[in-house]
This record gives C-alpha cells, structure tokens and sequence, in this order.
C-alpha cells in the first residue's frame, strides 16, 4: 500500500493509519486530495488482514475543508470543477464508509466543511479539547457536500443538523459531543495517543462482528447513502455556478463581507 503526495498511509499489525499530509495548507480538499482519497480507500479494500483505520492528520488542523485560495481565481468556472472533484471524493467517501473494519478519527484544530462531514462518517470520532468543527458552506452561499446532509442528519438528527449548515455554525468540542457530531473529548497533549490506543483496540476485537455491525447500521441509517451523495454533487455543481457563489468565495478572500443577491 503506497502513500500519495496528499495522504500518508502506514500499517501497523493489521491497523492502517491513514494521515492527511498537507499541514502546511491546512489540509484541504482539491482535485489531488480528491483523487488521492479515492486510491486510498479503494486500494484498503484489498488489504489482506485489515482489522482497522485510524484517520488523522498531521499539522495543527485536521481540515480546513475547500481549498479557496485555489477556488478563487476560477470561481467563475466551479460547477464542472465540482462534478469533477466530487466524482472522485464521494467515491471515495462510499468506500470509505462502507469499509467492513471500524474507522477511529483522530481530529485537532478545525475541522471544515469537507472535512466536518469526512470525520462525522467515521465510526468513532475523538477529539482534542481545542477542537473547532464548523460548517461554513451556507455562509459561503454554497450547498453542503461530501455526505454532510447524511453524516450530520445520522450524528446530530435532521433539525440540529439542518440548523448547524443553515447556521454555519463553528461548535467547540464540548458542543460538538452534546450533539453527538463527536463521540469523545481528551486534552490535546493525548489526543494522538488516545485515538491510536481504541484502533488497536478495534484492531485486536471480533471484526467479523464489527463488520455485520457497521452494515447494518448504514442498511438503517443511510440506505440511501449513494443517491444522497450524487445529489449532493449535482446540487452543489448547480450552486457553485451562481453569483451568490462566486461573491461567497471573493469575499472571504478578499475579506470583505459578501453581499448576497439571491442569484
């Protein structure tokens, strides 16, 4: 199993550790984290003895979600950007989430975005104290991807989770845990030692079991997890291309306060 220029993966007696590695930019999604991402997941599916995932990341964030810097200069072109981009992410996301091994996150800093909705689809999340979990796409005048209408709606519920993207709400880890958006808190310092300690735990356990567990939980809570994905794409590609869109991203990073004219 390779790494990629976006994502390390190392294996550890039946664990995968799966990092994000661009902590310099905050660890963002883009066309290769995208591409990366799809390889990533698909290729553990042929992993002889998989027992578990730890997903994190290096750097202060987990992520910062959308790379706008990158948005910015071609926000006038985003819609087949983002048919582009999501084909390959929510591929990958279905692969990910359906992978018959439980998955721990490990999540410090901020987690944006694409990168709230990844981490929400893991099966267990633990988080630093310090951690921010933040939905901004509506403050951006966007549509919500990566399967957050379903990773949100199955963590917090559909009004909290409607209320937290319509709200672009940014939770602190105590929030986030109230709403089940997380499943534990632990002090910064042990976050790393924490998360690694439960997916050996996982690694060593009954995975047959965990694996019928974890199917069917997605047969009841997300049977409609592919069509839910695919529309999320489409929406958002048609959402991108609007002047509400291309304003959103200008204006943060031009920082400015966007002005939003319902187009």
């Amino acid at each position: 199993m390779s790494s990629t220029s976006s994502i390390r993966v190392e294996m550890q007696d039946g664990l995968a550790v799966v990092s994000l590695a661009q902590p310099e930019r905050g660890n963002p999604f883009d066309g290769d984290f995208t591409q990366d991402f799809k390889q990533v997941f698909c290729d553990l599916w042929d992993i002889r003895g998989l027992r578990a995932v730890l997903l994190r990341a290096d750097g202060a964030n987990f992520s910062v979600g959308g790379d706008l810097k990158k948005f910015y200069p071609i926000r006038d072109s985003l819609g087949p950007l983002v048919r582009r981009w999501t084909a390959d992410l929510h591929m990958g996301l279905q692969r990910a989430w359906q992978l018959p091994v439980p998955i721990v996150a490990a999540v410090q800093g901020f987690a944006m975005g694409g990168g709230a909705a990844l981490m929400a689809g893991c099966d267990v999340v633990v988080a630093g104290e310090s951690t921010r979990i933040g939905s901004a796409f509506a403050q951006l005048g966007f549509s919500c991807d990566s399967g957050s209408s379903a990773t949100f709606t199955a963590r917090m519920g559909p009004s909290r989770a409607r209320r937290f993207v319509l709200l672009a709400e940014v939770l602190k880890s105590d929030e986030a845990l109230q709403t089940g958006l997380i499943d534990r808190v632990v002090p910064d310092g042990s976050l790393q030692d924490e998360a690694m300690t439960m997916a050996k735990a996982f690694a060593s356990g009954p995975t047959v079991a965990y694996a019928e567990t974890k199917r069917l939980f997605l047969r009841a809570g997300a049977a409609h997890i592919e069509s839910q994905l695919e529309d999320e794409a489409l929406t958002l590609a048609r959402v991108a291309s609007t002047t509400d869109a291309q304003e959103g991203i200008a204006a943060l990073t031009e920082r400015r306060k966007p002005v939003f004219r319902g187009a």
